[in-house]
C-alpha cells in the first residue's frame, strides 16, 4: 500500500513538474525574470528527480543474489540521497548563483537593465504561469497529502517524515511544500517588481528559493542518510515481534533482539531467545518455527528471521 501510494504520487508531481517547467522557461526567456529562471530550474530538478525515484523502486524489485544475498530494497534511499543532491546543487546553488548574477547585472545599470519585466509587453505573462503553477502543483501536492494520510496515522506531518520507511511520500511532500512556497515567493517578488519597479524584489525572491530548496536538500540529505544506514524497525513494530517471540510455545523468554531495515518493505530480526535445558534439539527447533511464524503474522515486512537459542543465565549473553 505504502509503495503503490508513493508511486502514485510520484507520477503526479512528475505530470505536474514537467508542464510547469515548461510554462516557467517560456516566461522566462519572454520577460528575463530571474525568479522565473530559478523557478523553472527548480521544476525540472523536481521533474529529474521524480524520475529517479521511479527508477530506485523499479531497481529495488530485483531479485536477490549470492554477491546480494538481501536484495537490493536499499536502492530506493540510494535515489532518494541522489535526489537530496540534485535539489541541492541543481535547484538551490543555481537559484543563489542567479540571485548573484541577477544583483550584479541590476546594480550596473543602475536599477534599469534595457531588457526586464518592466520594459517587457510580456509582463503579465511571470504573473499568469506563476498562478496556473501554484494550481498545478497545489493539486500534487494534494496527492501526495492524501497518500501520506493512508500510512500517517496519528503522527503530525514533520514526524511521519522523520519516521517514515519508504522515502518517495516523504520526498515528494517536501518537494511539494518547497515547490509551493517557491512559487508564493516568485509571485510576490514579480508583483512588487512591477509595482514598484524596483528589480531588487525580483533578486530577493530568486535568493528566497534558493535558500528554501537548500534547506529541504539538507532535511532530505539528513533523513536518507539515516536509512542509508539501517534503522531499526518502528517502535511499535518492536513491541509486537518481541511479544511474538515471548509467547511462542516452547520460548522461555526474550534475552535480546535487534532489528534492521533491508529496504522500505524488507525488515531483518535478529534475537536470541532462551530456552530450557531440558528441551531437545527437537523442542528448540519447534520454538524456532512457532516464534518465526509469530513474527510474520504481526509483522509481515520481516523478510529475514534469525533466531539463536541460548539458555537463561545470571544476564543476557552476547
Amino acid at each position: 500500500m505504502s509503495a503503490e501510494g508513493g508511486t502514485k504520487a510520484v507520477v503526479a508531481a512528475l505530470l505536474a513538474n514537467t508542464g510547469i517547467a515548461i510554462t516557467k522557461f517560456v516566461a522566462f526567456f519572454l520577460t528575463g525574470v530571474s525568479s522565473m529562471l530559478a523557478e523553472a530550474i527548480h521544476s525540472v530538478a523536481d521533474a529529474g528527480n521524480q524520475l529517479l525515484l521511479l527508477v530506485g523502486g523499479r531497481q529495488s524489485k530485483r531479485d536477490a543474489t549470492p554477491q546480494h544475498p538481501f536484495g537490493f530494497g536499499r536502492d530506493r534511499y540510494i535515489y532518494s540521497f541522489i535526489v537530496a543532491i540534485v535539489l541541492f546543487t541543481v535547484g538551490g546553488l543555481f537559484a543563489l548563483y542567479e540571485a548573484y548574477h541577477k544583483f550584479h547585472e541590476i546594480h550596473e545599470a543602475h536599477g534599469h537593465p534595457k531588457d526586464s519585466i518592466l520594459t517587457s509587453r510580456w509582463w503579465w505573462v511571470p504573473l499568469v504561469v506563476l498562478g496556473i503553477a501554484i494550481v498545478l502543483e497545489s493539486f500534487s501536492f494534494r496527492t501526495a497529502i492524501i497518500e501520506t494520510n493512508k500510512t500517517r496515522g496519528d503522527a503530525s506531518y514533520w514526524k511521519y517524515i522523520r519516521r517514515a520507511k519508504s522515502p518517495e511520500l516523504p520526498v515528494i511532500l517536501l518537494e511539494d511544500f518547497a515547490a509551493l512556497v517557491g512559487l508564493v515567493f516568485a509571485f510576490v517578488a514579480v508583483s512588487l517588481s512591477l509595482v514598484t519597479e524596483n528589480l531588487y524584489w525580483d533578486v530577493v525572491g530568486t535568493a528566497l528559493i534558493g535558500v528554501l530548496l537548500v534547506a529541504v536538500a539538507v532535511i532530505l540529505a539528513i533523513e536518507t542518510k539515516s536509512l542509508l544506514l539501517g534503522e531499526a524497525a518502528a517502535p511499535e513494530a518492536q513491541s509486537r515481534i518481541r511479544e511474538a517471540i515471548e509467547s511462542a510455545d516452547g520460548i522461555d523468554s526474550l534475552i535480546h533482539m535487534k532489528t534492521m531495515h533491508l529496504g522500505p518493505e524488507e525488515l531483518l530480526v535478529a534475537a536470541k531467545i532462551a530456552v530450557t535445558a531440558s528441551d531437545s534439539a527437537a523442542d528448540v527447533a519447534r520454538a524456532i518455527d512457532a516464534a518465526e511464524a509469530g513474527i510474520r503474522e504481526v509483522e509481515p515486512t520481516a523478510s529475514a528471521i534469525y533466531l539463536e537459542p541460548d539458555l537463561r543465565r545470571g544476564r543476557a549473553s552476547d
